[in-house]
């Protein structure tokens, strides 16, 4: 007998598993679920407080250039991009969103690597405490990485993603240290034939590349998951306690966030976070406002300052990038080096969060996009927003 999940989403919830999760069709759920597949942590908003999406989008059917052909308005153009969820918020209000039939607007979805820019503003806090120095070595907080690739870096190397590694960031490499390190994080099935790691320990058995570190921009996610652990050795708590603590409380999220763990509770802070659209465009809307939300200072506005002006570009240029000719990177987020100086935190499978201050925008997307890469279609979705934001509305 076809069950109601299985009319709703094309397959039955038991063909989703750790082995499938990520791929399509299963992913249209799974993504908005991930804490069903794979241990996750809750990160708490100070309430629980469900919202109601808007009743009509109308700017999403206004005719407008998305930039490609046959897709002559914004929802034509959501739907080709295998969007779940999308919010455009304009001077603090939401005035256009989208949610696929599968999604909703209080579900938490996994927002894969724009997790890591979420890690830096926690980061950022403990930096005003006196509790990190992006300056001091890694060792200084975790110091059996001595002897690791991490041994004789800088937190701030680690931060802006200038660790020299030798390790390849092959998200569907099956067989070699990315697989071991999905193995680790229990975001794939074990392997009978290997032994079983935590994040940390797989991080520790990472080497450093035959160059110094503080050279070329490197995107290697352990790097990220390392800042977790530190964020956790600073504080003597959890990460999802510091979250909750540190951001998701003070910036008056209305839905619980979730991330997932590793078998010892160590969280997946390069990748794992799950939040809702909006409390995505709120986390957006506090930086674009220097930190601010009603009047309290959520994250010091010197560490923004820092994270929107101080990227090397050409560090970004020397790691041969594939989007930005002009951006930069720092502490975990990209500025696009635009006249209109937008910038942006980016997950694989078409996650993004947009802020163009010139036009007071920021812009989430959601996404169960197939492939997890497709830089073609990236940069389609730059384009978008870009458009997006000049409208008038």
């Amino acid at each position: 007998m076809t069950t109601d999940f299985a009319r709703a989403h094309g397959f039955e919830r038991s063909a989703v598993s750790l082995a499938n999760w990520r791929t399509a069709p299963f992913s249209r759920w799974s993504f908005a679920h991930a804490a069903e597949v794979v241990p996750s942590a809750m990160i708490r908003a100070t309430a629980e407080q469900p919202e109601t999406a808007l009743a009509q989008s109308p700017l999403l059917d206004r005719p407008m250039d998305t930039g490609l052909a046959g897709h002559g308005t914004a929802r034509d153009f959501l739907s080709y991009a295998h969007t779940d969820a999308f919010v455009l918020m304009r001077s603090g209000q939401v005035i256009a969103e989208h949610y696929a039939p599968h999604a909703d607007v209080n579900q938490p979805h996994i927002v894969f690597s724009v997790s890591k820019s979420l890690t830096a503003l926690l980061i950022a806090n403990l930096e005003a405490d006196g509790l990190i120095d992006p300056d001091k070595p890694v060792t200084s907080l975790l110091p059996e990485a001595d002897g690791s690739a991490y041994g004789d870096c800088s937190i701030r190397d680690v931060l802006d993603m200038r660790v020299s590694l030798a390790f390849d960031e092959a998200y569907l490499n099956t067989d070699g240290a990315y697989a071991r390190y999905r193995r680790a994080t229990l975001w794939n099935p074990a392997d009978p034939a290997t032994p079983t790691e935590t994040l940390l320990a797989f991080l520790l058995t990472l080497k450093k590349a035959d160059h110094a570190h503080g050279g070329a921009h490197f995107y290697a996610s352990p790097n990220s998951d390392l800042l977790g652990i530190l964020v956790e050795r600073a504080t003597g708590k959890r990460y999802a306690e510091v979250f909750s603590e540190r951001l998701w409380k003070p910036l008056g999220a209305k839905n619980h966030a979730t991330v997932t763990v590793d078998a010892e509770g160590s969280a997946r802070a390069a990748g794992g976070v799950s939040v809702t659209a909006r409390d995505l465009a709120r986390v957006g809307e506090m930086v674009r406002n220097n930190g601010l939300v009603d009047g309290r200072q959520v994250v010091p506005q010197a560490w923004i300052a820092d994270m929107l002006q101080a990227g090397d570009h050409q560090s970004w240029v020397d790691g041969k990038p594939n989007l930005l000719p002009n951006g930069r990177y720092r502490s975990q987020w990209y500025q696009s080096g635009e006249a209109d100086g937008a910038f942006c935190a980016i997950g694989i499978h078409g996650q993004w969060l947009y802020v163009d201050p010139s036009t007071e925008t920021v812009i989430v997307k959601l996404s169960s996009q197939p492939n997890p890469l497709d830089d073609e279609l990236k940069q389609d979705n730059f384009a978008f927003f870009r458009a997006l934001s000049a409208l008038n509305v």
